[in-house]
């Protein structure tokens, strides 16, 4: 029985080709004396370049053979700063820094050798960064042919920020077992050297986050204490929250450099998230906000001048854009990107849905299938980290799935972030157990209303959430195949072979590999590939260094030796996350020919 519309007019005009070309994103927006800029890639080359905007011309500054992107701690983040004359940036085939100018040339390196870079900070003359060498990091502070420490001891460094007057140095650190999200400390580096912890040295666990300075000189920070993360700052009662939604102002730290808040005048400049949705708001000192309300439901890398707010944002039916809002009557500009790769009436739009999981209650956004079918097939979407979230922007990937008559359930599972701190807490050594119950209650709740068809629905997910996808295929019975990509089969083999950034990871989301080693046992789909009766498919880089390629060849080995259909895909050139174009719609195409044969073969 084929349960699918394939052959429709609508997935004829939609192909894995487009929806990848649809793909072009943002990151690292900057404003400056100069003007805007920002790093673009676009998935048609897989690199990343920076572009410079102003008097309503845009130009791409990189040349050819240059790609802007750090991979400290693996993903990376703040790329490029701007300098006097022009900027520095990581060059993502050597990671070094290198100096370009406004006027053209080619960059000329700053550094050289086998050290990382990355959270880049322009400041007097010299670049402030986060150095990694090897499993070493530290804050330093870079000019020509002279490099300082600033700052060194702890595990993991982040967010180099310093006052108007060059006087006050702040930044975040932490250390092992902990993650940026759990617990780290806030320092502050007086100009007479003093340093001081400003928070997070003791009482309850809390995860600072981006560190700013006002036009005074005082500081300002995220903080989760109170249960989300909300500005705090320096006041004439010291260390104290600010008026603020009770919502989380920011998401996980996974990458460095994210700016979704800001303080102004008196007050500050924030998006906070509202049941998912993000919103946009000028909050005064006494409290009142100035909403910048708006079609657009999520935004990050804000910035403003004096006559705009600049951000990257998206919709339900515009993919990722550059946008400026004029701070006097709120009307918007789109600067880049924000076309949508179909008509509007043609975008399955997304429905925000709670509902009850196990001992608690699990979200997620439902996309309906464009073919008009209820009950409909259903694909689950299983995001990464875990501890991070989805969003109900345009996906070309969800959508390429909707004109081929699916709907999409794009889960936030307990654990994901954007709902507080005790939602993503909520994972604390359940990861396996708790995501994988709120995969399977999704099914069951759309199915309760009649939304879709529980016996033909699929679930998907990339790293962390092909682990979710691999433990709902082995511990439960609901779905009839599923796609892994470059995902996590043997948590305990990860833990062996990752990186320094997550290589305590795993003893939060499961335990102490020796002393809790039949909990890991209980839960690692290798162990378990026997319970799998489904077909799966997976999708490998070769050069991922998070999940290397053993894990998903040591799967693909025991599906087949049980008798499963597995399919695997291995590309020479990916990490983890595809990039390449033709790699991502020939990952969405083979994975669409895997569904459409299960489908089929009743």
């Amino acid at each position: 029985m084929t349960a699918t519309h394939d052959s429709s007019p609508a997935a004829e005009r939609f192909s894995a080709e487009q929806a990848v070309a649809a793909g072009t994103d943002f990151a690292d927006l900057q404003v400056g004396r100069h003007g805007l800029f920002w790093n673009e890639f676009r998935p048609r080359d897989g690199a990343c370049r920076i572009w410079h905007w102003r008097d309503g011309q845009a130009r791409c500054l990189t040349p050819d053979g240059f790609s802007v992107r750090s991979r400290v701690y693996e993903y990376g983040g703040r790329s490029f700063c701007l300098s006097d004359d022009g900027l520095v940036f990581v060059n993502e085939a050597d990671q070094q820094l290198y100096r370009q100018t406004l006027e053209g040339g080619q960059p000329q390196a700053l550094t050289a050798g086998e050290c990382r870079y990355g959270d880049l900070l322009w400041a007097d003359g010299r670049v402030l960064a986060v150095e990694e060498s090897g499993t070493t990091h530290r804050l330093v502070a870079i000019a020509e042919r002279v490099r300082e420490v600033l700052a060194e001891g702890a595990d993991f460094y982040a967010s180099p920020t310093l006052s108007d007057d060059g006087r006050r140095l702040a930044w975040i650190e932490w250390s092992r077992p902990e993650q940026p999200w759990t617990a780290t400390r806030l320092y502050v580096r007086e100009a007479n050297g003093d340093t001081r912890c400003i928070a997070g040295d003791s009482g309850p666990a809390q995860s600072l986050q981006q560190p700013r300075f006002d036009a005074e000189g005082r500081l300002h920070c995220l903080s989760d204490l109170n249960g989300f993360w909300q500005p705090w700052g320096e006041t004439a009662q010291g260390w104290q929250p600010l008026p603020a939604a009770p919502a989380d102002h920011a998401a996980a730290p996974w990458q460095l450099g994210a700016s979704t808040w800001r303080p102004v005048d008196q007050g500050y400049l924030a998006t906070w998230f509202d049941n998912g949705f993000s919103r946009l708001g000028l909050r005064k000192a006494d409290g009142e906000l100035d909403d910048f309300v708006s079609d657009y439901s999520r935004f990050r890398c804000l910035d403003l001048d004096h006559d705009f707010i600049y951000a990257i944002a998206a919709s339900p039916v515009l993919p990722a854009a550059v946008i400026a809002i004029d701070r006097r009557d709120h009307a918007v500009q789109v600067l880049a990107g924000g076309v949508a790769p179909l008509p509007a009436e043609r975008i399955s739009r997304p429905r925000g849905f709670s509902y009850p999981s196990g001992d608690g209650e699990a979200h997620g956004f439902f996309y309906p299938a464009m073919s008009g079918r209820k009950p409909a097939p259903l694909i689950v979407f299983v995001h990464g980290g875990p501890t991070s979230a989805c969003y109900p922007v345009l996906d070309p990937r969800i959508q390429y799935w909707a004109q081929r008559g699916f709907a999409v359930a794009d889960l936030n599972y307990r654990g994901s972030s954007g709902y507080g701190r005790a939602y993503r807490q909520a994972l604390h050594l359940r990861w396996g157990e708790i995501d994988v119950e709120d995969a399977c209650a999704a099914v069951l709740h759309l199915a309760g209303e009649g939304l879709i068809d529980p016996y033909q629905a699929f679930i998907r997910g990339g790293s962390a959430g092909g682990y979710t996808t691999l433990c709902a295929l082995a511990f439960q019975d609901v779905f009839r195949g599923g796609a892994s990509l470059y995902g996590v089969s043997d948590p305990l083999a990860l833990a062996r072979d990752t990186h320094k950034f997550e290589g305590d990871y795993l003893d939060w989301l499961i335990g102490d590999p020796e002393r809790d080693a039949e909990r890991y046992r209980e839960r690692t789909p290798l162990l378990h590939a026997g319970n799998i009766r489904v077909p799966v498919i997976f999708f490998q880089g070769e050069l991922d260094a998070v999940v290397v390629p053993q894990q998903t060849r040591s799967m693909l080995r025991a599906l087949k030796a049980n008798g499963i259909e597995a399919e695997g895909h291995f590309y020479p050139t990916e990490r983890h996350g595809f990039r390449m174009a033709e790699n991502l719609a020939h990952a969405l195409e083979e994975e669409w020919k895997f569904y459409r044969k299960v489908l089929d073969c009743e």
